[in-house]
């Protein structure tokens, strides 16, 4: 019995191995199936497939889904030509007020942040050693100027005395030379009693200029003296004050050719959001050079600043008016596109259509942008929405009702037919239920998705 089983042992594994063979086949090849199925009808089931303005995207071909946009007409006003700036408000003048002397600090005139006038008293030195000095000066000078009258005197006798022949010439001469010596030692001594006076005048330490006083930097009882880096106070004068900004290079030839005609440029300084302004002035200046690390130019506005808005160091954005486009075709930003080509817009057309113009844009502002060629005022343009728009592509507006999608519709005159049909309505239902079974409905609901995103 074994010498008969063994021989037919190979022939079953071989069978074995061949249908082990045949069924891994088979399910390798109902995978790869499976995943080009899957692939292939996921891919075309995707709404807007071909990406925005692609073949399946929203508004991509014609009968498809229409894209809801924003609207809006240009129109044609006056364009201000305007650069806008971040500067820095800078103090006219700043000042700090040291003494010129040196001396106790008797008493501070001043307030706090308060404002002072040019030759303002702001503090007070201790006057006496000064007093004491002037004096001594005044009497040296009164000493030596009665020396010198009396020399004089003397001069006047021995002329008299020379001309009788009574004295001797070298006398004279001796005489004459002491009245020049003496005359020279008033005139030092004259100075040195200025100069005393003038030293108890510097007791009192006056601001030079009118503006803001700061805080205090000594206080009373403190020895101060001319060496001070301190000083007294520091005075920053605010009316008028100035603001400095940076400009293009670019625009700097048509600043400068402004300037150079006396025409002055407007310059707003607004606060921080741009809303308010702060005050008006007038660009008075231009730096001599060009900074290579930015490609600007440092500019200078001044401003009366008469209500105090502008505070040393403060942030303002800065409005300079350039000039002003009369009758310019405007439209908003947002409707301007850039391509390989040029700039273009989507202009609606009166059948809810949107065609490519290309156009040239000019000056722009914030919101808006000039049309200098291409389109005309009164024409609608496209502002959102825009990306998923091609050549011909429908577009539904904001403010229109949307309308039912094509499987809805369908789906609806599906059922009222089937109704039709079944005028019980069980017919109706079971279609209903079918068709939402049914494998082949699972197309028809792509295009309602697609409109929906």
């Amino acid at each position: 019995m074994d010498s008969q089983t063994t021989p037919n042992t190979p022939r079953r594994s071989r069978r074995s191995k061949i249908v082990g063979t045949v069924i891994a086949l088979a399910v390798m090849a109902a995978l790869g199936g499976g995943a080009w199925y899957l692939t292939h009808t996921g891919v075309s089931a995707q709404p807007g497939a071909g990406g925005p303005g692609g073949p399946g995207g929203p508004g991509g071909r014609r009968g498809g889904p229409s894209t809801t946009v924003g609207v809006a007409t240009a129109v044609k006003s006056d364009l201000p030509v305007v650069l806008d700036a971040l500067g820095t408000v800078t103090a006219a003048s700043t000042v700090t007020v040291r003494p010129q002397v040196s001396g106790i600090l008797k008493e501070l005139k001043f307030k706090e942040g308060g404002m002072v006038k040019a030759g303002q008293v702001v503090a007070q030195i201790d006057p006496a050693q000064f007093e004491m000095a002037l004096m001594q000066a005044t009497g040296q000078r009164q000493r030596d100027e009665a020396q010198l009258e009396n020399a004089r005197l003397t001069l006047k006798r021995y002329q008299t005395l020379l001309g009788q022949d009574s004295i001797a010439r070298q006398d004279v001469d001796t005489q004459a030379a002491l009245v020049k010596q003496l005359e020279g030692t008033v005139m030092t001594d004259r100075a040195a009693e200025g100069t005393a006076r003038l030293n108890l005048g510097y007791t009192k330490v006056v601001s030079p200029i009118s503006g803001r006083a700061g805080l205090k930097v000594v206080d009373i009882g403190n020895l101060v003296s001319t060496g001070d880096t301190g000083g007294v106070v520091v005075v920053t004068q605010l009316s008028p004050i100035d603001v400095e900004f940076s400009v293009p290079q670019d625009k700097v030839q048509t600043i400068q050719e402004r300037l150079n005609g006396g025409t002055a440029l407007a310059a707003l300084a607004l606060d921080r959001t741009r809303t308010h302004t702060l005050d008006k002035g007038s660009l008075t200046a231009l730096d001599n050079q060009v900074d290579v690390q930015t490609g600007t130019v440092r500019a200078k506005a001044r401003y009366t600043n008469d209500k105090m808005a502008l505070f040393p160091s403060q942030f303002v954005n800065v409005r300079l008016e350039l000039g002003n486009i009369t009758g310019a075709v405007l439209v908003p930003v947002t409707a301007l596109r850039h391509s390989n080509n040029g700039d273009f817009v989507y202009v609606l057309k009166a059948d809810k259509t949107v065609t490519v113009r290309m156009v040239t844009r000019g000056q722009a502002t914030t919101d808006m942008v000039e049309i200098r060629a291409g389109l005309e005022a009164g024409e609608q343009v496209i502002t959102e929405g825009a990306d998923r728009l091609k050549e011909g592509a429908k577009v539904t507006l904001a403010g229109d009702k949307p309308a039912m999608g094509g499987a809805g519709a369908a789906g609806a005159n599906g059922e009222r037919r089937h109704r039709r049909q079944h005028p019980d309505g069980s017919g109706g239902a079971a279609s209903a239920s079918a068709s939402a079974s049914a494998p082949a409905s699972a197309p028809a609901t792509a295009p309602a998705k697609g409109a929906a995103q």
